[in-house]
């Protein structure tokens, strides 16, 4: 699935998610961008463009199950390029319980968000971790629903052995 791809697909339900951020399992809500920025993005939304999260490149607001499909299997080929393993099951299930499939969700209440690293995106990885697991081929924001999955994924089996023996905050 192209990048374009999936900007449109998200599209579909963008508007939704800026109207009324998604809460995820673990309390992540959508990231917020300061006054101005926010009124621009929904105004683009409004207008059928796509909204910007403050320093970081976003271009995917709200998951549907087509979409969140899309972005767990490009997610997978990735992972099979670079031995990092991972099943569907694995990650949907982690998703889900991170960030209710929400690519925007930022977590802003526990201590990494304390510290001032807030966990971001669909399976709620902070900057540091992101950075240190980050693959190479994918886009370089915690916040790229795609990048997102296989930097997690590639920490999850550095820590773990893989995403799939994760069932709760990691």
């Amino acid at each position: 699935m192209s990048r374009l791809t999936r900007t449109a697909s998200a599209l579909a339900v963008a508007a939704a998610v800026v109207a009324a951020p998604v809460v995820g399992a673990t309390g992540a809500w959508a990231a917020e961008a300061p006054a101005a920025q926010t009124q621009a993005a929904q105004a683009q939304v409004a207008q059928g463009a796509v909204a910007v999260a403050p320093g970081n490149k976003v271009t995917h607001l709200a998951a549907t199950q087509d979409n969140l499909d899309g972005w767990i299997r490009e997610a997978l080929a990735v992972m099979a390029k670079h031995d990092i393993p991972g099943t569907y099951e694995g990650i949907h299930r982690n998703v889900m319980r991170e960030s209710s499939g929400n690519p925007l969700a930022i977590n802003d209440w526990d201590i990494n968000a304390i510290n001032g690293i807030p966990s971001k995106g669909l399976l709620q990885v902070i900057d540091p971790t992101f950075d240190a697991y980050h693959v190479e081929g994918t886009e370089p924001s915690p916040f790229d629903p795609v990048a997102n999955i296989v930097a997690a994924c590639n920490y999850a089996a550095d820590r773990y052995g893989s995403i799939d023996n994760v069932n709760g905050p990691y």
